[in-house]
């Protein structure tokens, strides 16, 4: 007579539980529920809900990655080398004759018709832009051209040198260099050419990469503006191996692309994209694929915050394209056949979160578990009350 009531009481308890059971993640039914706040469908939204679809997939072919081609824009190489302060300078003059300001004389008895050029020694330029040249005198050589500060001084030397010519050299240029750093073999100052240097050059300059290609990133400082670009597209982009600057500075900073992986799939891990880009198709299959006991098939989400112009793209209505990345989650539907065409064109970026929900039935099954686990010792007490009686 006990025995019915107890059993009873039990089921009632657990299946009251049920929201209680523990969980790896939230439902597909939670995730859409739970994107208004406090439930309300009316109310102001906590993130937006996007099926993956092929009308989202065009939107995203829009979102070009960060690159140094969409900040800098500048694919020329750099305009004719100008000397900066803190340039080291030689000049070296050359007269038509002995004899003059900066000739030997003419030494006959030695058979000898004297040394027709002189050169003055290193000297750098001043914080007020110039150098000193005997006879003539302090010459502003910022900003100038080597060919220009020739021409300036075979001018002041005119009538006081035997015709004069003038050849400028930048032994060590300072200010026409670019800083490399981080994750190369020999961090240096490396000396920009009047050919035209590029990222790779100069990383090549500096010696190579020490980590692996596919888990290092490029940062370009330039100015006031930093970019980040995975170094595999840096070569394998043309476009992205942009020309270097007087004055850049460049890191190379080991930083694998991941995505996180969570829910009812066979492995939950941070999982690196080891490639330059994937898709979602690939991400799944890097995990394994869905568990088939647990996984949910039309709950497979993807996490993540988008720009707030492709926000609006994807939902023109939106409220949270005002403050920045938009969080947005991703939903496909792999019930769909048509879902695994429309997976292999979804792109999924570095630092997602993939995540599978678990099925409805996972949830009953837990909770039958631990019913049985209630129910068995009060099954097997009645059962020998009984006996004793």
């Amino acid at each position: 007579m006990v025995r019915g009531p107890m059993v009873l009481l039990a089921l009632c308890s657990v299946l009251a539980g049920c929201s209680s059971l523990p969980s790896d993640g939230p439902s597909a039914k939670d995730v859409l529920q739970q994107s208004k706040l406090n439930g309300d469908e009316k109310g102001p939204s906590r993130y937006e809900i996007v099926d993956i679809d092929s009308a989202a997939v065009s939107v995203l072919r829009r979102r070009a990655p960060d690159g140094f081609s969409s900040h800098f824009g500048d694919y020329r190489p750099s305009a004719d080398l100008r000397i900066g302060v803190g340039d080291y300078v030689t000049v070296t003059i050359w007269e038509a004759g002995a004899n003059g300001l900066f000739s030997a004389p003419l030494m006959t008895d030695r058979f000898s018709t004297g040394a027709k050029s002189s050169t003055i020694p290193d000297q750098a330029v001043g914080r007020d832009g110039t150098i000193s040249v005997p006879y003539a005198g302090r010459i502003n050589v910022k900003g100038q051209t080597t060919e220009a500060v020739q021409h300036t001084i075979e001018v002041a030397l005119e009538g006081k040198a035997i015709q004069p010519q003038v050849l400028v050299n930048v032994s060590r240029p300072i200010s026409n260099t670019v800083t490399v750093t981080g994750e190369v073999a020999a961090g240096a100052r490396v000396p920009l050419t009047a050919k035209g240097d590029r990222i790779l050059d100069v990383v090549a300059t500096a010696g190579g990469v020490r980590a692996p290609v596919n888990e290092t990133v490029v940062r370009l400082s330039r100015g006031s503006t930093t970019v980040s670009v995975p170094m595999t597209r840096v070569v394998s982009n043309p476009r992205e191996n942009v020309f270097m600057r007087p004055g850049d500075v460049l890191t190379l900073v080991r930083d694998p692309q991941y995505f996180l992986a969570y829910g009812a799939t066979n492995y939950s891990q941070k999982v690196p994209f080891e490639a330059d880009s994937i898709s979602l198709s690939e991400a799944i299959a890097k995990v394994g694929g869905l568990q088939d006991q647990r996984a949910d098939p039309s709950g497979v989400f993807v996490f993540r915050y988008e720009p707030p112009a492709i926000a609006r793209a994807l939902r023109p209505n939106t409220t949270l394209a005002v403050n920045g990345w938009v969080p947005v989650v991703y939903r496909l539907d792999m019930r769909d056949p048509a879902s695994l065409f429309v997976a292999q064109g979804f792109p999924v970026f570095n630092k997602d979160i993939v995540f599978v929900s678990n099925a409805p039935i996972t949830e009953a099954t837990k909770a039958f578990q631990i019913f049985n686990l209630v129910a068995s010792p009060v099954s097997t007490g009645a059962s020998l009350s009984t006996a004793l009686r």
